[in-house]
């Protein structure tokens, strides 16, 4: 795991600095703490700084084949590497290390951008044909690895960190302010644009190729849902399933220093430890964090019975308000994108915890988005259901759902009711939607007057209505996996996942987004996802054997970092003084009244967390990267 940058220059006499390319690593040296190298010829200047996992002594990037003419900088891990370098072998390549990065020098020079279809795990990487004169810049299938870029007339920078393309002096930071409604429409930043203007994401199972100062952008992998074996039944795809993740878990393990797991108490990272201490002789150590304070869900009792289950050395923390509090610049400056995603900060501290111990963690992340584990993709399925029965079922519904709410204030199900008159997949934008985000977000009513004349819908919701389009014709649940696997997945889970433990100079491994897996899972009949009211269906009866009854049979609560209590007790202050703040009214965005309004509901009981910290993400987001504020790291 490590993090790269680079630039390449069009101008027939231009070169690049080798000063610049040392200057975009230095940004980024929390990746990678264990080296750096450099390479510099002409016009292209590849940067790299390394975190040590495989081949720890003869790793060192930026790396190139014999003659010199392919060199290459990569971040990430190629599971399969030692299976492609038998077959490469088996042409006549010769290696002079064991890494997996010098295994994509090679299957470059044999099959061209072809070698991406045969790598199988999660990169970024940059590669430079120097008798092509071409640079290659490719992201895995997931989007588990970032990569940034810029592109202009005279140049393209990129890098793992939007941080260490802004080291260059020329580049400008602009605000993109038709992106800040689509943040807080979707509560993270969907799509290949940034709130910086110029610069972009690769997007995920896309490459980038530049060749005399022309680009082109082109996908080379796509998740498609379609059922390969009709007549494929419960018990085989679960045989299929287990011996699938058995495969994935085993190559996941792959290194040369300590692996350990992340723990949330629930059945993906249950069934992920089941899976890993199979495939070690060693005693696997465990880590979960849990929150100060007797009124909030702990999950670390559940944690400790898979830790019991399986004999790991387990290890706990705690996280305050104040802690929470302290580290939100630095949440900011390494997320570098604005994301609502509040258990960032807990994953921070428990990796931060788990780098003492190990380098390698594993994660479940992912389980939920391939095997359909939310309940708003079995409520949504159900709704659609039932509206089929028509205008009378939809309005008895409707009253229905009111009733309840009023007399029992079940906010959950009364927002649900805006859908029975809309069609789906036109108010599905991710699993962040809610009644506000179908019509527009929920924080319209706190714009200024003159920022809400200018914000275009449609555009905001872009990426999804792309998506939407390509699902045309499949089913309810399928089109929700599609789009939340396109966008939540990578602009938010993932980012928090990449951003949060490199920041501790830990690699972050996530087994169930192997794209075999995924593949699996959407060759799957939606009965074997989501089998009447049971969510993850088929995934919880592969692993039932493995976890804890207590574990499988809990209801589902994501990660309960509490802090809607912090907002509206402990962190009120803080949050007050931000917000308005006289530097955030005079950006123009937003009217002080209603934001101060806004505040004030949420103190009074009505839960606004999540629009407030978006807002107070948005705010710091633009004190760090559009003024440069100062955040010690």
């Amino acid at each position: 795991m490590c993090g790269i940058c680079g630039k390449l220059a069009f101008g027939t006499n231009e070169t690049v600095s080798p000063e610049l390319i040392t200057a975009m690593a230095d940004t980024i040296r929390h990746r990678g703490p264990d080296d750096e190298g450099y390479y510099v010829s002409g016009p292209v200047g590849l940067g790299f700084r390394r975190l040590s996992i495989i081949d720890l002594k003869s790793g060192h990037q930026p790396l190139s084949n014999e003659d010199e003419s392919v060199w290459i900088v990569f971040n990430g891990e190629i599971y399969n590497y030692q299976e492609l370098r038998a077959l490469l072998l088996s042409k006549g390549h010769q290696f002079k290390t064991r890494t997996d990065t010098e295994v994509i020098v090679h299957l470059y020079e044999e099959f061209g951008t072809g070698c991406l279809e045969k790598l199988r795990g999660m990169f970024a990487f940059a590669l430079w044909d120097r008798r092509a004169q071409t640079l290659l810049l490719a992201r895995d299938r997931v989007g588990i690895k970032p990569l940034y870029y810029r592109l202009t007339g005279g140049c393209l920078l990129f890098a793992s960190e939007i941080k260490a393309i802004l080291a260059d002096p020329s580049v400008e930071r602009q605000i993109a302010p038709e992106i800040i409604d689509r943040f807080l429409t979707f509560l993270y930043v969907p799509g290949e644009e940034t709130l910086l203007k110029g610069i972009r994401k690769l997007a995920p199972g896309h490459y980038l190729l530049v060749k005399n100062g022309k680009a082109s952008v082109r996908q080379y992998w796509n998740l498609e849902f379609s059922e390969t074996s009709p007549g494929r039944s419960a018990k085989q795809a679960e045989k299929e399933l287990v011996e699938l993740l058995s495969d994935t878990v085993r190559l996941h393990m792959i290194a040369d220093v300590p692996v350990g797991v992340l723990l949330s108490g629930g059945v993906d990272s249950t069934g992920v430890l089941s899976l890993a201490v199979q495939e070690t002789d060693k005693q696997v150590s465990t880590f979960t964090v849990g929150f100060d304070g007797q009124e909030f869900a702990d999950e670390r009792p559940y944690a400790r019975l898979a830790s019991q289950r399986y004999g790991t050395d387990h290890h706990e923390m705690t996280i305050t308000a104040n802690d929470f509090a302290d580290f939100l610049p630095r949440y900011v400056w390494h997320m570098e994108e604005p994301v609502c995603e509040p258990p960032a900060i807990a994953l921070y501290y428990v990796s931060r915890l788990a780098r003492n111990h190990v380098t390698v963690l594993l994660s479940g992340e992912g389980g939920d988005e391939a095997f359909a584990g939310y309940n708003n993709y079995r409520n949504l399925v159900w709704l659609e259901r039932m509206k089929r029965g028509g205008p009378w079922v939809n309005g008895a519904l409707a009253g229905g759902i009111s009733l309840a709410n009023s007399l029992f204030h079940f906010s959950r199900v009364n927002k649900y009711v805006p859908l029975l008159s809309n069609t789906f997949p036109d108010y599905y934008y991710s699993r962040t939607s809610n009644p506000h985000r179908t019509t527009g977000n929920g924080l319209g009513s706190v714009y200024s007057a003159d920022f809400r004349s200018a914000v275009d819908r449609e555009q905001s919701v872009e990426p999804v209505r792309v998506l939407q389009a390509q699902m045309h014709g499949k089913s309810t649940l399928d089109t929700m996996l599609y789009i939340d696997t396109k966008t939540w997945l990578p602009d938010d889970l993932l980012i928090k996942a990449d951003k949060m433990t490199m920041a501790n100079s830990l690699e972050l491994r996530v087994p169930l987004l192997d794209h075999k897996v995924l593949e699996f899972a959407a060759s799957l009949p939606s009965r074997l996802k989501l089998n009447g009211f049971t969510t993850k269906f088929i995934l919880k009866r592969a692993l039932s054997d493995r976890i804890p009854r207590e574990i499988r049979e809990r209801k589902k609560t994501g990660f309960p970092v509490p802090y809607e209590t912090w907002l509206r007790k402990d962190l009120k202050d803080r949050v007050w003084s931000i917000l308005t703040d006289r530097r955030t009214i005079d950006r123009g965005y937003f009217s002080q009244q209603a934001v101060e309004g806004l505040l004030l509901a949420n103190s009074n009981g009505s839960d606004r967390s999540k629009d407030i910290f978006s807002l107070l993400s948005l705010e710091l987001w633009q004190r760090a990267f559009l003024e440069n504020e100062t955040v010690a790291v």
